[in-house]
């Protein structure tokens, strides 16, 4: 598979134990393969306000959502390929519209809001930027991800994500994969990408295992230690 740029889709969560990933990964083996970036670590900048408007409209659950942020795979240099992201959620489907450049350019657009290229979805990143005053980098999520997508239907995808970390300082795609974990030890989260029905194989095991659907967000649980932060005097030791 090469890179996406346009997705539309549910995107429905489950927490594991590691021996639960392992387990469902011994059974996806007839069914599904490593997508083009396989095992890697991604870099996640989540923009915002300064008074985090997006993740406190996040927070509240509300019909439509919507985030802006820089992704990575991997640590990036100034040449490396990165990406603008704008995810929209609506009534539980999730929309999602990026645009790859460099890693300079990318930081130089959010610097300046000069748009490195004209096409349709820079438009509408643009576009999008432009409606939050102040917005400009606030969190980095960093996680070792597993990707997977169906051998029969490359729509239908699964993640696994561990080692979840976030800091809110030294927020670039450059600096390095360090921060404060979100994850209890030993848990690994799990996202099944689907357009569609899950497959009956599938349902089969959650039903065998007990496996169920959660709500879980990377960026709203940085958000919500963040506001612990605040409370205690910018002295809390969150984890």
């Amino acid at each position: 598979m090469g890179e996406q740029m346009v997705f539309k889709r549910y995107e429905i969560k489950y927490m594991l134990t590691k021996g639960q990933r392992d387990l469902i990964q011994n059974r996806m083996r007839d069914h599904m393969t490593m997508d083009v970036h396989g095992k890697n670590t991604i870099l996640s900048l989540y923009l915002d306000t300064p008074d985090f408007l997006l993740a406190r409209r996040s927070m509240e659950h509300p019909m439509y959502k919507e985030k802006l942020r820089m992704r990575s795979y991997g640590v990036a240099g100034p040449d490396s390929t990165v990406f603008l992201e704008l995810k929209k959620k609506y009534d539980s489907v999730v929309y999602k519209r990026r645009e790859s450049m460099t890693e300079k350019q990318l930081e130089q657009y959010v610097k300046n809001h000069v748009p490195p290229k004209d096409t349709q979805i820079m438009r509408e990143l643009a576009f999008a930027m432009g409606r939050y005053e102040g917005i400009s980098p606030a969190v980095l999520l960093s996680y070792e991800r597993e990707a997977f997508y169906a051998k029969e239907d490359s729509d239908f995808r699964i993640t696994f994500d561990e080692n979840i970390l976030w800091r809110d300082y030294d927020v670039n795609l450059h600096s390095g994969v360090y921060g404060s974990s979100i994850l209890a030890p030993g848990m690994v989260l799990m996202e099944v990408k689907t357009a569609g029905a899950i497959p009956m194989w599938l349902v089969k095991l959650f039903s065998e295992q007990h496996i169920y659907k959660t709500n879980f967000s990377k960026y709203g649980r940085a958000y919500e230690n963040i506001q612990k932060q605040q409370r205690n005097g910018g002295n809390y030791k969150y984890a």
